[in-house]
């Protein structure tokens, strides 16, 4: 065995795993050239493993203080140096570039090339158990993935069956499992994890023998609960006193490692079991929308375990150019994507378009699921996929967290207010005569909103403020310098406490705003008339757990509406900056209420307003009668109503006013989601208050009719067919047909030119189920003329 060598670094010894002295006396001195000895290099990879093997807590800068080289590489990239001066590299934010890693370093100078190494431990095989039938991916909960890769998650142990030449001698043999991420792997970043199969000599990760048979080693390896997530590559070094011996680059044993929900380590730990497996596993998610009195529903597949969807999400972080030092970091990633699930300002996933005109994209109301905006984002290299709405962005995000083992779900918010000027108050302006004056009124009440909650400690927060936090895609205000949203806890949310980051006080306003009407005089003031402080953020809902039932979570984001623990939330929200309006207004003896309807897209139907006159006295209302076809954003797109009748009421009296909507007066301007709202405004001749209400009436689509024939079981070859007959009186031209089934069916697409008025379709398509368990077929039809029409059917799949 060589104990020592005529040469050094830096003039200090250099010590190996077994105490040998391996180096010593400076090369300087003997005019030696590192550079010219074929493998030989002095990278930081090679100088951390050798100094962790004999002290794994020393960083990288310590590592090449004690060992900086004292010659350069013959051939060796120009140092990137930032325009600032400020880094000497380049930015390590790809975890798609690969370190190049050689498979042997020396210890000294070879000069007759690399010595015989055959009585030292060699590695044969590495089995990484990456199987789903396997050990590893049971355990870990990844065996849904269709991904031919090992996956496992943070702070919980995976297993690898090394296989060496002869039987392993703990005394005598030295070896390390090497995980390497991105292209300039450092211990110190944790992009270079070294892991030691004994209790004496361990990094950052634990690694143990959990058996030994003749020439085969188990290894249990536990990666920390603040790792880098990401996809790192594998090697199994092996020390020799005349260098490290490296197995070669096997893209087949690279290994995923995602956050864990199941781990009381990880900052996204969720104890409830049932909750991990609605908010991490469920592939099949409802997304709610149409009114808070009038909750529609739409099935979505979130698709995370499909195959290509892991490498998509980890190729988002790229894009953004997010450090990898960062991705361990939940609360910093679900920030950037926040940022990156949308087009604006980087580039993202997903193009915004609320108006109407998709000529050269795919209207939002026509996707059923992630997966294949997903795949054709990663695909093109980064081309924003048009288009999109909120719940698009929503969806697309939760398959995003979920795939990366972060619990998600989609929440929706009924009149979710947007308020533009950061106070509590959606204002609302009104002429003299009580008639809404459109082109002076700026804020917009969202019929419903879609945003995502994820789970996670906030360790940046006091206690208490972890759990479900807000986090949203959907671009509507910057949020330092960025279109995002979150994460933004929902317990601070709840209890007024909007001062924690990130963006608290915007989605306090979403689900708290007062709307508040104002009287503009002829001078230009402004009266305040009216206060709504019950109207936004009617009703926040989510998908049930485990079952397709709605869960209301409205009181885990405010108060019941007038208590008293309501008004300390609203002064301790004051205290931090948030403006109310606390004009105190005489009650309203008259009060007028539009009942909610349910009326099929094309129909005739009456409008009902019920005034009640709760006086004494006689009451005449003037009042103005209003219908607007509007995006569900709130925004008018046409009327197609105006009355002014007026109103005489008796004392004590109530009386209803019917107005005659015609399908022939609406048919032609609807838009997507086929919203009409009514808004009746009005003026008491008697006391010359203000009478207000709101309503809106969501037309409802025909359906498709889902039928599956067929054995259900795995990879036997079923049929799922759609039907459709056009009900209208008019042709439907360029209608797209969509229709996937979550683990049973990937997307399939048809389109039809022209669907005549009574004629039916029906679209047939065969399919193979890739595994068991209840799931779902659902398809959309869309075309400019009608939007998501929609149609399911339940399906089991036996193995």
């Amino acid at each position: 065995m060589v104990t020592e060598v005529k040469g050094s670094l830096c003039g200090q010894p250099l010590v190996g795993l077994d105490g040998h002295t391996l180096f010593s006396g400076p090369y300087k001195d003997e005019g030696l050239r590192p550079d010219v000895i074929p493998g030989y290099s002095f990278q930081c990879l090679q100088i951390s493993l050798l100094l962790l093997l004999s002290d794994p807590t020393m960083s990288d800068s310590e590592a090449q203080e004690t060992t900086a080289p004292s010659a350069t590489p013959a051939v060796r990239p120009k140092p990137r140096v930032s325009h600032r001066g400020r880094t000497a590299g380049a930015r390590v934010s790809s975890n798609q570039q690969e370190s190049k890693v050689e498979e042997f370093e020396p210890f000294m100078v070879l000069p007759r090339g690399p010595p015989p190494l055959t009585e030292y431990l060699d590695v044969w095989d590495v089995d990484v158990l990456k199987q789903p039938t396997e050990i590893n991916k049971q355990m870990h909960h990844t065996h849904l993935f269709s991904n031919n890769l090992l996956i496992v998650r943070r702070a919980q142990e995976f297993q690898v069956k090394i296989t060496f030449n002869r039987a392993f001698k703990p005394a005598e043999d030295k070896f390390a499992v090497e995980f390497v991420i991105g292209p300039s792997p450092q211990y110190s970043k944790g992009t270079y994890i070294p892991v030691f199969p004994t209790s004496e000599r361990q990094s950052a990760w634990r690694g143990r023998v959990i058996e030994t048979s003749e020439n085969v080693l188990t290894m249990g390896i536990t990666p920390s609960a603040e790792c880098i997530v990401g996809k790192y590559m594998l090697y199994i070094g092996v020390v020799t006193p005349y260098g490290i011996r490296r197995t070669r680059r096997d893209p087949n044993i690279d290994v995923y490692i995602l956050f864990n929900p199941w781990s009381q380590a990880d900052p996204v730990f969720m104890e409830d079991e049932e909750e991990r497996e609605e908010c991490v596993m469920n592939e099949l998610g409802i997304i709610y929308h149409g009114a808070y009195d009038d909750v529609s529903e739409r099935a979505w597949n979130y698709g995370q375990f499909e195959f290509g969807i892991l490498d998509a999400c980890l190729f988002i972080l790229d894009k953004a150019d997010m450090p990898l030092s960062n991705r361990g970091d939940v609360i910093k990633v679900t920030r950037v994507a926040s940022a990156m699930l949308n087009s604006k300002d980087d580039y993202g996933v997903l193009v915004g378009n609320w108006s109407g005109d998709y000529m050269y994209g795919v209207p939002p109301t026509s996707w059923t699921g992630s997966v294949e905006i997903l795949l054709d984002y990663a695909n093109s290299s980064g081309t924003p996929i048009c288009y999109a709405q909120c719940w698009v962005y929503a969806a697309v995000f939760n398959t995003f967290l979920r795939c990366l083992g972060i619990p998600s779900r989609v929440v929706t918010n009924f009149f979710s207010a947007h308020d533009n000027d950061g106070n509590l108050k959606m204002d609302i302006i009104l002429d003299e005569n009580g008639k809404l004056d459109r082109s002076r009124t700026r804020d917009s009440i969202w019929n419903y909103h879609c945003w995502n909650e994820c789970y996670m400690a906030r360790p940046d927060l006091p206690s208490g403020f972890g759990g479900w936090q807000v986090v949203d895609a959907t671009p509507q205000e910057t949020s330092d310098g960025m279109f995002r949203c979150g994460p933004a806890s929902v317990a601070a949310i709840k209890h007024g406490q909007i001062c924690y980051p990130f963006d608290a006080p915007f989605v306090f306003a979403e689900v708290n705003s007062d709307v508040v009407f104002y009287r503009r005089r002829k001078d230009g003031t402004l009266e305040v008339v009216r206060v709504n402080a019950t109207h936004v953020g009617r009703l926040v809902l989510t998908k049930a757990t485990l079952h397709d039932g709605r869960r209301d979570i409205t009181d885990q984001y405010k108060f019941p509406e007038g208590s008293a623990e309501e008004r300390r939330v609203l002064e301790k929200a004051e205290e931090f900056g948030c403006q109310r309006e606390k004009s105190s207004l005489p009650p309203s003896d008259v009060e007028v209420h539009i009942l909610n309807l349910d009326v099929r897209v094309g129909d005739d139907f009456e409008v009902t307003l019920q005034f009640t006159n709760s006086s004494e006295q006689k009451r005449t209302a003037e009042v103005y009668i209003t219908g607007t076809v509007v995006y569900y954003t709130g925004v008018p797109s046409a009327e197609v109503l105006f009355k002014t009748p007026k109103i005489k009421l008796e004392p004590q009296q109530s009386k209803d006013e019917k107005v005659m909507v015609r399908g022939e007066d609406y048919m032609h301007k609807l838009v997507e989601q086929g919203n009409i709202q009514f808004i009746t405004t009005g003026k008491i001749k008697e006391t010359g208050q203000i009478l207000t209400a709101m309503q809106v009436i969501t037309m409802h689509n025909p359906k498709l009719i889902v039928k599956v024939t067929g054995s259900p079981r795995v990879s036997e070859e079923m049929l799922v067919s759609v039907e459709f007959t056009n009900p209208f009186k008019f042709n439907l031209e360029n209608v797209d047909l969509r229709v996937e089934g979550p683990g049973v069916m990937p997307f399939k697409y048809k389109e039809y030119s022209l669907i005549t008025p009574g004629s039916t379709i029906t679209w047939s398509e065969t399919f193979s189920p890739r595994r068991a368990g209840a799931t779902k077929v659902f398809a959309k039809l869309d075309c400019a003329a009608l939007r998501q029409v929609y149609g399911e059917t339940e399906l089991t799949v036996e193995p």
